[in-house]
């Protein structure tokens, strides 16, 4: 089984994808976290992203498809997985079958509406020390610009800025209109609600896929159990 998570930036896919894999065993695979371990840790592909980044220019899709093939090929992956932040044009979808056919697979389009993302994001602010995560709501209700774990500044990353995640909204709309279409004409495509509280949302998220995906239901108490 293949989960593919489509959706905005700030519509909630990792939280979702923590907890599918919480609940199904089934490990979520983030494009963004891959890229940046393989920069890090100097793999041969992530020496070639690097590369391009340094350059200023988008990670060729030769680059990204190369890095998801060699995660989905070991050994916690053969029995499905999660993947959170790719494909995000047809093609990237086309390149994925190419290189893992024959595999059932369903599609979950987190919906949220533009105007709600950008005051979700506008909102956060990450720890420059730790990293976490945090809102203007919690920043406020602990001691003001601190990171209520470490004590650390928080910060508003640039990407975080209201016109700029406007930019990335219409990026994003751009690039998934056609994936949308592509997978709908699949019979694999299912929008899901994104506003509400975490649980709700998941929720409507299990509903689907306990619907769609015979067996799934056992699945999940037999995770449970380990």
């Amino acid at each position: 089984m293949r989960i593919i998570l489509l959706g905005p930036p700030g519509c909630g896919k990792g939280t979702q994808g923590d907890l599918i894999q919480g609940k199904y065993g089934f490990p979520r695979i983030s494009s963004g976290d891959l890229l940046r371990d393989s920069v890090q840790r100097g793999t041969p592909l992530g020496l070639q992203a690097e590369a391009f980044m340094n350059q200023g220019e988008l990670v060729s899709d030769d680059v990204v498809v190369g890095m998801i093939q060699e995660r989905i090929g070991r050994e916690d992956c053969q029995g499905g997985f999660i993947l959170d932040g790719f494909p995000r044009t047809v093609h990237q979808a086309e390149r994925l079958l190419e290189i893992d056919h024959g595999r059932d697979e369903i599609v979950l389009d987190i919906r949220v509406d533009d105007q709600a993302i950008i005051e979700r994001l506008s909102a956060r602010r990450i720890c420059s020390g730790c990293g976490s995560i945090h809102t203007l709501r919690e920043a406020a209700a602990k001691e003001p610009g601190a990171c209520h774990a470490c004590g650390g500044s928080l910060i508003q990353r640039d990407d975080d800025k209201s016109e700029v995640i406007q930019r990335r909204l219409k990026v994003y709309r751009t690039q998934t209109t056609p994936l949308e279409k592509y997978y709908r004409e699949k019979n694999v495509y299912h929008a899901v609600e994104g506003q509400g509280r975490i649980e709700e949302i998941f929720a409507r998220i299990e509903a689907v896929l306990e619907r769609s995906v015979p067996g799934l239901a056992l699945k999940a108490e037999a995770s449970a159990k380990r």
